[in-house]
């Protein structure tokens, strides 16, 4: 009898050692993880627009930002998992796909092959990304997720990949995790 409580015991004391140190490994962890997020900062440059309203409608929608950041939007979201668009698309399906979390990359007449190219070489393969033309938009390069936007001059500027890495499916996506594909393909 005795040896079996000290079994109990011994195995009782070791569960809770193991489980103190697994809680302190995490707690290392997360701290790491938290300060190597609050060191990469703020990027500069971009901008953020509050909370856009997330209604389902049919109708053309007119934005207060070029390209929009979100609001109001079509039910069906526009492929967005790499895709590299030739022709400007539906802002109302762009916004769906914002709101999933996909980061859509814009460019205008100021924007050479080499550019477009350098561009969707950024986007191809990669999933919540997707690239089209914007001939309106004031900037040569612009990088828009739900309600945050980056204007660039130029596809190699190192702000490109760090937005990119911060807002694909980043902490301002109102719905993450939702379908990019299956949408609208124009």
């Amino acid at each position: 009898m005795r040896c079996a409580r000290k079994i109990v015991y011994s195995t009782a004391a070791g569960l809770i050692l193991a489980g103190l140190v697994a809680g302190g490994i995490w707690a290392v962890t997360s701290a790491e993880n938290s300060a190597s997020t609050s060191k990469a900062g703020p990027i500069a440059g971009v901008r953020t627009f509050g909370t856009p309203g997330r209604t389902h409608v049919q109708t053309p929608v007119t934005y207060p930002q070029t390209p929009p950041v979100g609001g109001d939007h079509s039910p069906v979201w526009l492929n967005c998992d790499g895709e590299v668009y030739t022709k400007p698309v539906p802002n109302e399906n762009a916004v769906h796909s914002l709101e999933h979390g996909a980061v859509w990359i814009t460019y205008n007449d100021k924007a050479s092959p080499a550019d477009v190219a350098a561009l969707a070489a950024k986007v191809q393969g990669k999933p919540y990304t997707f690239l089209s033309p914007y001939p309106t938009e004031p900037g040569k390069v612009t990088l828009t997720a739900w309600s945050t936007q980056l204007v660039v001059d130029s596809p190699g500027d190192p702000r490109v990949d760090a937005f990119l890495a911060r807002y694909v499916q980043g902490p301002q996506t109102p719905e993450p995790g939702a379908p990019c594909t299956g949408g609208l393909a124009p």
